[in-house]
C-alpha cells in the first residue's frame, strides 16, 4: 500500500467512495470516518471522492468541497485521494480542484463535460484549457452511459502528450474500448488505465490495465484488493476463486428495484445493513423503501455477507 498521497503510477484498487448523508446537504461524518478506517484496514490502494457513486452531480458544490476536505483529513495521507471535478460549469471545476489541491489530494478526475453535445475538437480544447488552470495532475474519465460522450481514441491518444494528464478511467464496459486505451498506454510509462464495471476488473488487469475504481470494493475492500493483486501476479487458480464471489455481489446487490439507480442505492443500503454509514441519497435519488431494504438484507444474508 503507498505510504504517502503522490499519483505517480496510481494502480490496484481504488474505491469511488459513497458520500454518507445526514440530511439534505448535510455530510455524515461519523459514517464518513467508519467508512474511511473501513477501506484503509481493508488494504485499498487510494479513495475516489465525488464520482459517480459518490453522486457528485447531486451534491451542493458546497457540499463537495466538505467532502473533499473532511475525507483528506480523515485519510491523513496514508492512500492516495483523487477528487471528481466534473461539472457544466468550467469554473466550478477549477475551483474544487484548487480545493482538492489544498486539501492535499494526489489528483483530479473529470468526466466529458455533460448536457452541452460537445465534439471532440472542443473537448481537446476544453483540456488544453483545463490543464492551463489545474494544481494537480488530471484523470479522464470515460462514462458514456451518463455524459453521452466518449473520450474517444483519438482524443486520449492527443491528451497523453500533455504530461498533466496522468491517466483514464473506463465505464463504458466496452472491452473493445478497453483495449485500445491498453494498446495506447504502452506509449506512456507512467499512464494509468483503470475499469469501473468490477466484473471486467480481473480480466482488464491480466491485459494490462493499471487496475479498478470498483463500487463494491466500499462494502468489501479486501475481496477486491484481493482480486486484484491475484490478477495484476499471474494467479490464475486464485483469479478463478475470488471473481465468481466479486460476480455474485454485482448481480445480487446491484440488481434490486427497476431503475438504474439500483447499483448506487445497492450500495448505500448495504453499507448501512454493515453499520457503517446511512442510505440516504442525493435528491432526486431515494434511499430503498423497507421491501427493498428487506431484499437486499435477504440476498446479503444468502451470500454470508451478514452474520444470521
Amino acid at each position: 500500500m503507498p505510504t504517502d498521497s503522490s499519483c505517480s503510477r496510481l494502480h490496484g484498487i481504488v474505491p469511488p467512495i459513497v458520500t454518507p448523508l445526514a440530511g439534505r446537504d448535510e455530510l455524515d461524518l461519523p459514517g464518513l470516518g467508519r467508512l474511511v478506517e473501513h477501506l484503509i484496514a481493508g488494504g485499498v490502494h487510494g479513495m475516489f471522492v465525488l464520482g459517480t457513486t459518490g453522486e457528485a452531480p447531486g451534491l451542493s458544490h458546497r457540499l463537495r468541497h466538505e467532502m473533499v476536505r473532511e475525507t483528506l483529513r480523515l485519510v491523513r495521507g496514508r492512500v492516495p485521494v483523487i477528487v471528481g471535478i466534473t461539472d457544466t460549469s468550467f469554473t466550478e471545476s477549477v475551483e474544487l480542484a484548487a480545493v482538492a489541491a489544498a486539501a492535499g489530494a494526489a489528483a483530479v478526475v473529470a468526466l466529458t463535460p455533460y448536457y452541452f453535445p460537445a465534439a471532440q475538437p472542443e473537448l481537446n480544447d476544453y483540456l488544453d484549457d483545463l490543464c492551463a488552470e489545474l494544481p494537480l495532475p488530471l484523470f479522464l474519465y470515460n462514462f458514456p452511459a451518463l455524459s453521452k460522450l466518449w473520450w474517444e481514441l483519438p482524443t486520449v491518444e492527443r491528451a497523453m502528450q500533455n504530461p498533466k494528464i496522468a491517466g483514464i478511467k473506463d465505464s463504458s464496459g466496452d472491452m473493445i474500448y478497453v483495449h485500445g486505451l491498453l494498446r495506447l498506454a504502452r506509449g506512456r510509462a507512467d499512464w494509468s488505465v483503470f475499469v469501473g464495471p468490477e466484473e471486467l476488473t480481473a480480466e482488464a488487469v491480466m491485459l494490462g490495465a493499471h487496475g479498478g475504481i470498483n463500487a463494491g470494493a466500499n462494502l468489501f475492500p479486501s475481496l477486491y484488493v484481493d482480486l486484484y493483486n491475484a490478477a495484476a501476479a499471474g494467479e490464475l487458480e486464485k483469479v478463478r476463486r475470488l471473481q465468481p464471489r466479486v460476480l455474485e455481489i454485482a448481480a445480487e446487490l446491484y440488481t434490486v428495484g427497476k431503475h438504474k439507480s439500483s447499483l448506487i442505492k445497492g450500495v448505500k443500503c448495504a453499507l448501512s445493513l454493515l453499520g457503517i454509514c446511512g442510505d440516504q441519497m442525493a435528491e432526486p435519488l431515494r434511499a430503498f423503501r423497507e421491501p427493498e431494504r428487506d431484499e437486499v438484507r435477504r440476498r446479503m444474508l444468502k451470500l454470508g455477507l451478514l452474520p444470521p
